[in-house]
This record gives C-alpha cells, sequence and structure tokens, in this order.
C-alpha cells in the first residue's frame, strides 16, 4: 500500500521513528541499524512495508531497500513474525545476514533475539536460493592473516555455493604453502568433485 514516506523526522522512539508527512504523524517501527541513520530534525526517505493483522495495522520502514527486502524475505519464512525479522535485523545487516545465510552459518543466526537454531535452520532452508550472492558481506575477520590465500579460497568456494565448512574442509585437504589463491581454488574444487 505505501511504497516509501518521504518527510521530515519528529521524533525517535527506541527502534520506532515517528515521521511527519503532510501533517500526519506516521509511527514506523523499525530496525536500531535504520534508526541509527536518521536524527530528529532531518528530511528522510523511509522504505515501507505494511503489515496487516486482524486486530492492527502496522508500518515497519526501513532507511534502505536492501534492509526492506532481506525484511520481506524474512517474514515469508514460516513463523518468522515482523518482530523477530525487525530483531535480526537490528543484529545484523542485510549483506552480513545474506553471508551468514549463504555460508549455512546457524550459530551466527542463532545469535538474535528470539531465534533458536531450529529457526535459524529453517532461515537457511527457505532464503539460501533466493539470497543475491553479489550483494552479501563476507567476514573476512573470522580468518586469520597469516593465511591469506586459504582464506580466500574459502570465501571464493562460498561465493561458488559450497559452504563455509566445505570450503575449510577442502582447503585444508588441498593446503600447502607454495599455492597461490588460485591454485588453491583449483585443487580445492578438485577435491570437493571426488
Amino acid at each position: 500500500m505505501f511504497e516509501y514516506l518521504k518527510g521530515m523526522v519528529v521524533d525517535i522512539i527506541l527502534d520506532k521513528i515517528i515521521i511527519e508527512v503532510n501533517g500526519i504523524g506516521y509511527r514506523i517501527n523499525s530496525t536500531t541499524n535504520s534508526v541509527s541513520k536518521v536524527k530528529r530534525g532531518d528530511q528522510t526517505i523511509v522504505y515501507t512495508h505494511l503489515v496487516v493483522r486482524e486486530d492492527e495495522l502496522s508500518l515497519y520502514g526501513f532507511t534502505s531497500t536492501d534492509e526492506l527486502a532481506m525484511f520481506q524475505k524474512l517474514t515469508s519464512v514460516s513463523k518468522i513474525g515482523p518482530k523477530v525479522a525487525s530483531g535480526i535485523l537490528s543484529t545484523y545487516t542485510p549483506s552480513k545476514l545474506g553471508a551468514y545465510i549463504l555460508s549455512n552459518d546457524i550459530a551466527s543466526i542463532a545469535k538474535s533475539p528470539g531465534v533458536g537454531k531450529k529457526t535459524a535452520e529453517r532461515i537457511v532452508l527457505e532464503l539460501k536460493d533466493k539470497i543475491d550472492k553479489t550483494n552479501v558481506d563476507y567476514d573476512y575477520t573470522l580468518f586469520n592473516d597469516d593465511n591469506k590465500d586459504d582464506n580466500e579460497a574459502v570465501q571464493a568456494l562460498i561465493a561458488l555455493g559450497y559452504t563455509k565448512v566445505e570450503g575449510e574442509k577442502a582447503v585444508q585437504a588441498v593446503k600447502d604453502t607454495s599455492y597461490a589463491t588460485e591454485e588453491i581454488i583449483k585443487n580445492a574444487l578438485r577435491w570437493l568433485m571426488k
């Protein structure tokens, strides 16, 4: 119903933004990531999603279309409501969450409020094929800088659709300090195809 609202930020209350558009104040539920990007008195655009329930209408809004798209993907997962989806997106940016989904990192996803191991597994299962692989933020700090070529090889394998665990096992299986990143990737792919 509403694609976006453009107006002045009147107030910010925890995870809600009050935005005035043509004399009407809209209370928009949001994430801490979006709330941190707006200030009282600023003119802003908030991309919105209307949630209709039997007993209430709720408007959820985000400062980026990426966050809105990820929110909509999350709420399409069975048993994930808008509050849990907002909690997940308050914990992780859409690109970071996308990286966790693509790499089957259930433990990281489960750290979000209201998300347990089974819910995290369901998120990965239902969204893995819906995540744009070119728009994710892999966490290179999880890997040791001393093994830069190994780390880059693991990230390349993840980008090709393998899980983080599969990529790490393959790289460890073919590890040799004389290999450059390209050789590690080629040998790891051969190892994975056996």
